[in-house]
């Protein structure tokens, strides 16, 4: 893997103000996505997972924006 990867993976990236921008922005879009899911799916162990998959996407969303943009 080597020390610049895990530098990546496990140093704090603070975000810039248009990476904050954008990373808002989408985050808005996950969560009218997670209210539309939540509304219209049934209680259910795989709406549970659906929208602990989507909050995982957030993440990793803002890790890739964090974490590998110049």
């Amino acid at each position: 893997m080597g020390q610049q990867e895990i530098d990546t993976r496990f140093d704090y990236h603070q975000p810039d103000q248009s990476q904050q921008t954008r990373m808002a922005g989408l985050r808005a879009q996950f969560k009218a996505l997670a209210e539309r899911l939540d509304e219209e799916l049934p209680v259910s162990r795989e709406t549970s997972l659906a929208l602990t998959y989507l909050e995982q996407a957030q993440f990793y969303t803002n890790a890739a924006i964090a974490r590998r943009e110049a």
